[in-house]
């Protein structure tokens, strides 16, 4: 396949939307006709000889089905079935682009793989507990949990021993197993209540405290403020009247700041000047602050 037909593979093939109506799309996939092997070949040789996208088009066409199977098995995750089609469909897609047929593997025995790759990346990368899954050991175990913990009929939580053989059987620590099992079974809780909440109802930040408004707080921050205050104040009384009367112009006026120019021609010095003398009265403030 040429490199402009393969990147242009996934723009170019124009199948329905899972992001629609579900169930409408799956009716549709499911009427895309299965190919017998020799079509298959057929396609996979003229896709791969001639970069023919309606070849590609049709192989990915007549394996949506395979997509929709496989992603249903990962709706345990609290994913939208839709967005894990749609990812598993990239996968697909990929899949076609690779897919040899000289190699005497049906296309979906191949697919599967990449499938299955693009909706553990999506679920990876998503899923709103998940974030110590970085190893492939680690990965293997998210994704094999809960499986293994149906072998325990009844279990709810894994014993010490359980978790023990399930971190031997998938080469992880024990310690990870407890962690992702609590990862898996735990539930997010909104901070914020739902608009269809009733008026008796509260959510979770009704109950947190703004630490800005505790009384302690505020007397802390009063008294700094005050503390701040006193000091600007007595620096400013460490100055001459010149220089404090440049300061409080230029930095402590409640209007609009007096420019250089205007305290130039008020002084009858240079603008340049008064530059000077504002530096160096600014340094002095700092340093009485800092005592």
């Amino acid at each position: 396949m040429t490199h402009t037909a393969s990147s242009s593979l996934s723009m170019s093939l124009p199948m329905p939307l899972a992001a629609g109506n579900l169930e409408a799309y799956i009716q549709t996939a499911n009427r895309y006709p299965l190919l017998s092997e020799e079509k298959e070949r057929e396609l996979a040789e003229r896709l791969r000889a001639h970069g023919d996208v309606d070849a590609a088009r049709e192989l990915v066409l007549s394996h949506l089905r395979l997509v929709i199977s496989i992603a249903r098995g990962y709706l345990g995750y609290g994913l939208a079935h839709a967005d894990l089609i749609q990812e598993g469909n990239i996968g697909l897609m990929k899949a076609v682009k690779r897919f040899d047929p000289a190699r005497g593997v049906r296309l979906v025995s191949f697919a599967m793989h990449w499938i299955k790759a693009e909706i553990h990346e999506y679920i990876l990368k998503n899923w709103r507990l998940v974030k110590v899954a970085t190893t492939k050991a680690q990965r293997k175990l998210f994704f094999n949990l809960r499986s293994l913990k149906a072998e325990y009929e009844g279990v709810d939580t894994l014993s010490v021993q359980q978790a023990e053989e399930v971190a031997q059987r998938l080469g992880v620590k024990a310690e990870e197993v407890v962690e992702m099992e609590t990862r898996l079974t735990g539930r997010d809780l909104a901070l914020e209540g739902s608009p269809d909440d009733g008026e008796e109802a509260f959510a979770p930040i009704d109950y947190l405290a703004d630490a800005r408004y505790e009384p302690v707080r505020m007397l802390e921050n009063k008294a700094a403020a005050h503390l701040q205050q006193e000091g600007l104040y007595g620096a400013l009384a460490g100055l001459d009247a010149r220089s404090r009367r440049i300061v409080e112009a230029r930095w402590l006026a409640e209007g609009e700041a007096a420019t250089l120019h205007e305290l130039a021609a008020e002084f009858g010095v240079s603008a340049e000047r008064i530059r000077q003398i504002e530096t160096k009265a600014l340094q002095k403030m700092r340093g009485l602050l800092a005592a």
